[in-house]
Formats: C-alpha cells, structure tokens, sequence
C-alpha cells in the first residue's frame, strides 16, 4: 500500500468518534484521557487491496464482552427471518437505492436512447462500430488480441468525447481497461476526471476494487483533480462490495477536502452499511450528512428511520419520521411497519393504531409482516374482536404477491429482453384469475413491442377490450404504437381520433403518427397533420420538432421552418436543447447578428436540415454563408460539414453531397477522406462515373488525400465496369509510393479476373507479394479465386500455402474454395482431381479448429463420390452428423447420388427416407438420384415407382428421369419395356429430348430392330438431323434393307454437316455377344 501515498491521502485523517446513545448516562471513568484509535497506521486513510486473504489468514479475536445468551430458543430464528424481509423490501425500493443519479434514466429515455444507438443516430456509425468491435472481444481470451491493432481503423477518427462514449458503453472491465490504454495514446486524449469517473465505474461495477484504486492514484498522479462524482463513485464501489472500512477512511478524505457529496452517494452508503447490520454507522453518517445540509430523499429517510429502530433510539426514528413527513415524502410500507412493530414492543397501542391507520388512510397496503405485528399488539392487549377483525382484513385484501406484483414483474422481464418469461407470467396471471388492471395487459403489450411482435402486443389489448376493461388514455397510447408499428395507416388513425376526445394529444403520439406519414410517403397527409397539432396548440418536444422539421426540409418549406423555430424561441420550453438552439444561431445568421463561436459542438442534424432548405430552394449565398461561418469560428466545423455529406451520401442525395463538398472546397477547406469517400462510393453505386471523377479530381490540389479516397475512386471504377481504369488508378497510385491496402488490391484482381484479363491480375498479386503488402484473408481469397478462373491451379496453391506461412487465418470460405467440387469445377484440388490434397486441407481446417460448416462437409462428400469412394463419403457424412451439422437437401440429394452411383439403392432409399423423417421435402434431384440408385441396382419396378411418386407429390418428371429407365431397358435388350416407358414420357405432356430420342434409337440399333429403328428414325428426322450416332445408324439401316439411295443421302448431308460417320458400330450388336 506503500504506492497509494499522495496529496489526496492526509495523515491526520481520523474516523468520527463512536456512536454514542444519547439516553446513556455519562461513565464514571468520563474524567479520564480519552484514547483515539486510528483506522490505520501510520496513514489514517488507506485503499482496500481487494484481496480478503488478510482476513481469512487472521483469526476472529474474542470480544472482551460476549452476549448474553438468548433466553426463547426461537428468538434468533425470527430476528434473521425479520432481517432478511427488511433486506427484500429494500431491495425492492427501486433505482433510487441502487444507481447514482448521475446515470439515472427514465423508462422513456432508455428506449429512445437504445432506439438512436441501434439507428446510430445516437452517436454516429463510426461510434457505434467502434463500441460493437471492442464489445465483440470479450468473446475472445485475454492477451489473444492486440486493442492497437484491433482499433488501427479508427485512429485519428475518433473524437476524445466519442472515445468516451465508447468506453462508457462498454460492458466488460477488460474491455475498459484495454481500450483506455489505447486510449491514452491518442492524440486527441486529454487527461479528465470525467473519462477516469467511466472506468472506476465500471471496475466498481464488477468488484474490481485494486484496480479502481490504481486507477484513481493514476488520476492524481496525471493532475486530475477529483470531483464529487468520481469520489462517489468510488465510495460507491466500496458500499457495493462491502468494503466498508476503506469506504469510511476515503469519505473521511473526501470530508476533510470538502468535497460535498450527492444525496445518492450518501444512500449507497447508508444502504451498504446496513445491509451488515452496522447500523450506528448509519445513524453516524446519517448526522454528518445533516450537518453538511446534504438534503436527504425519500430512500435516505426510509434507511436511516430502520437503522435508528435497529438500534433502539425510539425518539429520534419517530423525529426522524415527522421530518421525512414535513418534506413531503410518503412513507413506504416497511418504515411504518417497523414503526408499528416498535410500537407494539413498548406496547403503545395508540401509537401503533394511529400509524396503522394513517398508512391505511395514505392507501397503503399493509404487508403480512404488519398485519403480524398488529395482531400481536392486540393479542397482548386481549383485544381479541380487533385480532379477528383484522384478520378477516388480511384475507379480504389477499396480502400475498398480487396483480401488481405481478405487473412489474413483466415489466422488469421485458426490460431484461426475457420475453418469454414475461408471457409466462403474464400466463400465470391469467390462470390465477388476477387479471383485471388495465396496466398489467399494457405492461405485457409494452414487452411485446419492445421485442417488435405488434401482432402479439394487438392480441393483448383485445383480449383486454373483450373483457370490458376500460381504456384509458395511456391504453390507446400504446394501441397507437402498436398500428404504427404495424404501417396500418387506417386502424391508427381511428385510435388517434379516439385518443383525441380523450384530450389535447401527448407529442409523443403525434411524432408516431408523423413518422408514419413519413414511413409511407404521405407527405401531403403529414402537412396537414402538422396544421392541425399546431392549431390544438400541442406541446412540441425536441423529437416532433425533429420529425416536423424533416417534413419542411423534404418539402422545402422554408418559412414554415423559420416560423417553427421562431415559435419554439418564443415558447422556452427547449432551450437547453442543442438541437433547437442550432436552429436559432442559424436563423439569427440569416438576419445578421449570430454567429458559431457559441456552440462548441453545433447540432449536426439541425445543420444538415438548414442547409437541405437551402439546398432545395437554391440559396447558394445562404447556405454558403453559414458554411463560411461555420469553418472559420468552430474548430470542428469542417468536421461537422464533412458529417453532413456523408449523411447526405448515406440518404442517397447526391446533389445535396457534391453541392456541400464542392462548397467547402471553395472555401479552401478539404473534405474528409470518410466524407469524400463516401460521395464517390454513393456515384459509384448509381452508376454516375462522371461524378464520381469531378469529384475525385476536385481533390487533386490536396496533398493529403488518403487512401480511403482512391480506394472508392477504385470501387466506382469497378462498379461502372471500367476495370482498365481501376487497374491503370491503382498502378499511378502505387508507383508514387502510395499504399492503398488489401481492399483496393482485392478490388483491382476481382474486376480483372471478371475482364479477363488473367495476366495482369496475376502481376497485381505477385508484385503485392513482392511489395510485402499486408494482406487479409478476403484479399486472399480472392487471389486464389481469380487464379482458378485463370486455370493457373499452381499459382492458386502457391497463393494458399503464401496465406498460411504469412500467419494469415483462412477463412471457411477458403477451405471449401480448395476443396469444392461443383459443376463449374471453380476449385483448386477439384479441378486438379487432388483427393489427397482436399481431404489433407480438409484436415487440416478441422485441426486449426475452423468451424467447418455444411457446405464444406458437403463438398468432400461430392469428391469422395466422384472418385467411387463411397465408404469414405458415408464415413464423413456419418461424422457431420455426429458434430451436431444438420444435413440439407442438397447434402441428402449428394450422398444419395454418391450410392446411386455405386448401386447401393438399399442405402439410398434409407438416406431417402431419413430426409422425410428431418421434415426436408425432396425435390427433382433427389428423386432424379434415386431413380438413378434403382436402375443401377436393377430394381426396375422401383425406378418406375418413383416416377408415379413424384407425380402424386406434384412434382413434374423431367426428360432426365424417364432417360434414366430408358437407358436401363435398352441396355438390358427390354425394348418393348423402353416403348412403353417413351409412350409415357409423350403422355405426360413433356416433349422427348435429344438424349431420350437417342437413347431409343440405340436400343432398336444394339438389338437389330431394323424396320422400327427406320421408323422412328423418320418420324423424329428433323430433331436429330446432327446427331452424330442417329444418322450413322440410319445410314447402316437403310443399307441393311438395300435403300442406298437414301443411305447415301444422308451420308451427304452428315458432310455438309461437316459430321463424321461413325465405322465402329453394327447392327444387333448386343444379340450376338450374348449369343
């Protein structure tokens, strides 16, 4: 502890002496010298060092005073089981006695705030990725990732106050810890108690009280003087911990540096110090936070009115509770409880009765625990008609868990996103027969809207209707929501008219109703809305001034506008609000006399609103006026320019982007590289290749234009389809000594490879290996997938084994890129029929702990079948089962083709009837595979079987499946069976294919069915007149007959043709081998 020494920590720091009661005679050893004992030695205020080894090593010492022994045998049983009912109640008081108030939201504000930051309204997008990547590694084991590496993107982009915000919104204490160290070494951070106050927080959070106690000496140590928010805050860590003895040295500190400390420190305290039953240091630090003037709540009272019973100063709990009354504070259930209870003790049953019924009288309901103390007041009293009478209350009031309970418990489930114990409460409930407050059905419509099921939060409150209960105001609030929600313009009008007899509409239900307009382009209906609000003199709130002033903005309404704003000056009600005060400067501009110099931070989407009128009506002086303004007396206003182009690109507004970044140029000032980025990005996407180059040239005059810039102007190129010029950018950029990255690498190799120009994407990647480009795994990627488009399969290999050795992690992506064997052969092992080496990357994927998904399985299963290893591929697909892979359809149809293939139709017809069992319906090729495993395996019947199957299932036979049968027949010399089965092909409806044609014209051919063979031949002559095998067979069959004429005939035409004849082949082939 010897470190912990500074100028916060004085050496004559002593505790406040002892409690004493105040009804305690003076000792008769008073006149000797008192003894001061201090806290510690030598210092008197020391830090914990979160370890509790010393206390386990120490032994308890004996008290010099021991108890006397409980005379009732029960006694201690019911002071724990009193203690521990006190300590639910107190639990059960709400936020107040948990959460200082300086992080204290409301209900509503913890939706919008969760709203804006899912929407990145809340901070901006760059903000919120950065809180979601430092988020995403507490899933990953500490000291496996590198915080500069993993935050190199947002270097230089992150403001110091975003930072904060990215730390504050961080829940891990690793998380804390590592990304303020990186935070520390960015130029933007400035040494603040504020950012300090974040990360004690959050170790306090988490118990982690050594660490919060370096990080409050590094406070000091950097010059930070501390305020009443970072000692409370870790005062506060200590209470929650139970640390209570450096919590009482660090606020003797804080006192002796008179740092006044907040009502809600001092409840954190009292609440912690009686949660151990140290109940005279409550009352202690309950009278220095009086002599402070430190003004107590109605939780203070509540703590200290429990702590002062506790210790048997009757006299002051019941001062103390007059008090809490003179300041208007209702006393809750327990304080009047313990009241009563001490009441019955001293046996003042006039006491007991007036509080009974003045708790009564304030509608309270007592609790069972009440009831108790009242019925054995008036047990001791013989006042047994009263006993039974309250009684008999108890059992009229149901004083148990009740509907509002119950209510609240769906409340704090919805809070906590656990829909579905909200349901079941909600269930719970209703078989209880205990539903009959409006608010228990709107609290369960409120969860069901939070987790985004309108439909089932509209079930609810018809169930509600449909039980006569009545609507209240808030009932048709939430109705409203609810049809928002759902887009039903109709139903939500009709329940806003409703909601409107009720009264003066709340602005929140009208921002709904506007927003809803907006949602489904009724512009015209919203105008007209805004008129009528405006005429029932609705109270504007930030956010419908929000929505009202996008309505102006999209219209171009720029005196309605100003009269807005002239109207929410005039009115006051928002004048701390940034977003209308934005608004003001920019109208006192307009007419002359305001300027930026005011605003730290202006409002970014009142500006982008201003300048979009301005934009739309065509006032280039205007909008470049307040531009100039802005630049020139904001340190962060290019910043803030820059953030409105990119809002205007991310709207897909490109006038309104290329007119704000050409403005701002003029002016002399460069755009950002995120903002100029995302304009050429957005030209690119719409195919507006001529913006996207005005725009990129406009920037040349900049020396210090990022990568960030030419990677988009790369990307445009590439998505307009002028491959030639990304490579011919990329190849200026590079040679100037600029490195752009994988990404424009990646960009420039993908739009070659897709050109065709093979070559040069192959010299793109050898000179990024030459250069020692740092390369991602997407990069490679898409290396390896250019070269196998290249057929350059080496040079891809060589570029796998180059991602291994350079420490770069392949993708499942990757693996099934080497491994994959589809119709297109788009694989390097596949197409270089490599079983070895797939199976080995296969391998080698699932020993490095990649998790090897369906396909990937899949794909070695398909090669392992093409390679007539049918053993193997059951073998793996066996495997994937047993790794808890559910197989798809496309998996089943693959194994089932690897049997076919090999003839196992047994087990093809099991793998058949698995897939029904797995609720995977088959479709056209797994009964095209199956047909094909019964006709190897010689099960004829059960081929044409399937074939009535799939008609019956409604899935068409295709020329594919009847081929299939008639090949078999053919082969075996079954020709009239083959006749049949192509009489049923035509009556199906499907026209015989080439393939089906030549199949039959075979079968007449190998078995010497002459006269038919020339019969079919001339009925389908036109639909095989370039078939190679059908006009050498006719050939043969009209010579065979004496026809040369016609033989010759076709002989001539198949030279025409340029069709070579066929000399290996011979009429009734087949009979004579097996004669």
């Amino acid at each position: 502890m010897e470190a912990l020494k500074s100028s916060f920590l004085g050496t004559s720091l002593l505790l406040p002496p002892p409690l004493k009661n105040p009804s305690t005679k003076p000792s008769k050893h008073s006149d000797r010298p008192t003894t001061i004992v201090f806290s510690i030695t030598p210092d008197r205020w020391s830090l914990s060092d979160g370890n509790n080894s010393n206390r386990l090593a120490k032994p308890k010492p004996k008290s010099k005073n021991p108890k006397n022994p409980l005379s009732d045998d029960n006694a201690r049983r019911i002071i724990k089981g009193k203690a521990r009912y006190l300590s639910t109640l107190r639990r059960n008081q709400g936020s107040g006695a948990q959460t200082p108030k300086w992080i204290k939201r409301t209900p509503e504000q913890m939706v919008q705030y969760l709203e804006d930051d899912k929407n990145g309204h809340l901070y901006g997008r760059h903000v919120v990725a950065a809180i979601r990547i430092v988020r995403s590694l507490s899933a990953k084991a500490e000291g496996s990732y590198d915080m500069r590496q993993v935050m190199s993107s947002f270097v230089t982009k992150l403001t110091f106050r975003e930072m904060c915000v990215v730390l504050k919104e961080q829940r891990g204490w690793r998380q804390v810890r590592d990304f303020f160290a990186w935070m520390k070494l960015q130029l933007s951070y400035r040494p603040s108690v504020i950012v300090y106050t974040i990360v004690l927080r959050v170790y306090g959070q988490v118990g982690k009280i050594q660490l919060a106690e370096q990080m409050f000496l590094e406070m000091l140590e950097v010059g930070c003087e501390p305020d009443e928010v970072a000692c409370g805050t870790m005062l506060c860590s200590y209470a929650r911990w139970g640390r209570h003895k450096a919590m009482l040295s660090f606020y003797s500190a804080v006192q002796d540096r008179g740092i006044v400390l907040s009502i809600s420190v001092y409840n954190f305290m009292l609440s912690s110090l009686q949660k151990k039953s140290f109940h005279g240091k409550v009352v202690m630090l309950w009278r220095q936070m009086v002599d402070k003037r430190v003004v107590p709540n109605h939780f203070s009272f509540t703590v200290v009115i429990t702590s002062l019973v506790k210790e048997g100063l009757s006299e002051e709990a019941f001062k103390t509770f007059d008090e809490m009354k003179s300041f208007g504070f209702v006393p809750e259930e327990v304080t009047y409880s313990l009241l009563i209870s001490l009441s019955s003790k001293n046996s003042r049953l006039d006491e007991a009765l007036r509080l009974y019924e003045e708790m009564r009288c304030r509608g309270i309901t007592p609790s069972n625990y009440t009831c108790a103390s009242l019925l054995t007041l008036y047990y001791k009293c013989g006042d047994y008609p009263k006993a039974i009478g309250l009684f008999q209350e108890m059992e009229r009031n149901k004083i148990k868990a009740d509907e509002v309970i119950y209510g609240l418990l769906i409340r704090i489930y919805g809070k906590l996103g656990l829909y579905e114990d909200a349901q079941k409460t909600f269930e719970e409930i209703e078989k209880l027969n205990m539903l009959s407050e409006d608010k228990t059905y709107l609290a369960m419509a409120q969860v069901h809207l939070n987790s985004g099921n309108f439909e089932k939060a509209l079930i609810t409150m018809e169930i509600m209707r449909s039980r006569d209960i009545l609507f209240s105001r808030f009932a048709y609030i939430v109705m409203l929501q609810c049809y928002v929600m759902k887009k039903d313009l109709e139903s939500a009008e009709i329940t806003f008219h409703t909601l409107y007899k009720t009264g003066i509409p709340d602005s929140g239900s009208c921002n709904d109703m506007l927003n809803l307009f907006l949602q489904l382009d009724l512009i015209g209906k919203a105008k007209d809305f805004i008129g009528r609000i405006k005429n029932d003199f609705v109270e504007f709130d930030e956010e419908l001034c929000k929505t009202v002033m996008k309505v102006y903005c999209k219209e171009g309404m720029v005196r309605d506008a100003e009269q807005l704003i002239e109207e929410m000056d005039a009115n006051g009600s928002l004048k701390d609000s940034n977003f209308i005060q934005t608004l003001l400067m920019v109208r006192k501009f307009e007419k002359g006399g305001g300027n930026f110099y005011a605003f730290k931070q202006p409002d970014a989407m009142a500006l982008g609103m201003m300048i979009s009128l301005y934009l739309y009506n065509g006032n280039d002086i205007k909008r470049d006026g307040i531009l100039k303004s802005l630049v020139n007396s904001n340190g962060g206003g290019v910043i803030l320019v820059s953030q409105l182009i990119s809002k205007f690109a991310r709207e897909g507004d490109i006038s309104k982007a290329e007119s704000l970044h050409d403005a701002l140029i003029k002016l002399g000032f460069e755009p950002g590289d995120r903002a100029s980025a995302s304009l050429i990005s957005l030209c690119g996407r719409k195919q507006k290749l001529e913006q996207a180059q005005r725009v990129f040239a406009a920037l040349e005059n900049f020396p210090t234009t990022g990568k960030l810039v030419y990677n988009s102007m790369i990307d445009a190129y590439v998505k307009c389809n002028k491959p030639e010029k990304a490579y011919s950018l990329y190849i200026e950029v590079t040679q100037k000594g600029q490195e752009l990255g994988a990404v424009a690498v990646s960009l420039v190799v993908n739009s070659l490879s897709k050109n065709g120009e093979h070559q040069e994407a192959e010299n793109t990647i050898r000179k990024s290996f030459l250069e020692g480009l740092e390369l991602d795994t997407v990069a490679y990627n898409t290396f390896i997938k250019a070269m196998l488009e290249a057929g350059k399969l080496k040079f891809a290999t060589t570029i796998f084994e180059h991602m291994l050795s350079s420490g770069v992690t392949p993708s499942i992506q990757t693996y099934n890129t080497m491994i994959r064997t589809d119709n297109s052969g788009c694989s390097v092992y596949g197409r270089d029929r490599n079983l070895d080496k797939a199976v080995e990357v296969f391998d080698m994927a699932s020993n490095l702990g990649v998790p090897l998904d369906e396909k990937a399985y899949a794909n070695l299963i398909s090669y392992y079948g093409k390679a007539g290893k049918s053993h193997q591929a059951s073998i793996l697909f066996t495997t994937m089962q047993e790794r808890g892979i559910k197989p798809g359809k496309v998996t089943y149809n693959i194994m089932i083709n690897v049997y076919a293939a090999v003839g196992l139709h047994q087990e093809a017809e099991k793998l058949y009837q698995c897939m029904q069992k797995d609720s995977l319906a088959p479709d056209s090729l797994t009964f095209l595979a199956l047909i094909k495993a019964y006709t190897a395996g010689l099960k004829y019947t059960s081929a044409e079987e399937t074939l009535i199957l799939m008609q019956k299932i409604g899935i068409p036979p295709s020329c594919a499946h009847f081929n299939l049968i008639l090949t078999a027949y053919s082969k075996e010399g079954l020709t009239e069976d083959a006749e049949r089965i192509y009489k049923e092909l035509s009556r199906s409806g499907l026209c015989p294919d080439l393939a089906c044609n030549r199949t039959m014209l075979r079968a007449y051919f190998d078995y010497g069915h002459v006269a038919k063979g020339i019969s079919f031949f001339e009925r389908l002559k036109e639909s095989m007149e370039r078939d190679r095998f059908a006009m050498s067979a006719a050939v043969l069959f009209y010579r065979s007959v004496g026809i040369d004429s016609l033989a010759e005939e076709i002989l001539n035409s198949m030279n025409s043709f340029g069709v070579p004849f066929l000399k290996n082949i011979e009429i009734g082939s087949k009979v004579k081998a097996n004669a």
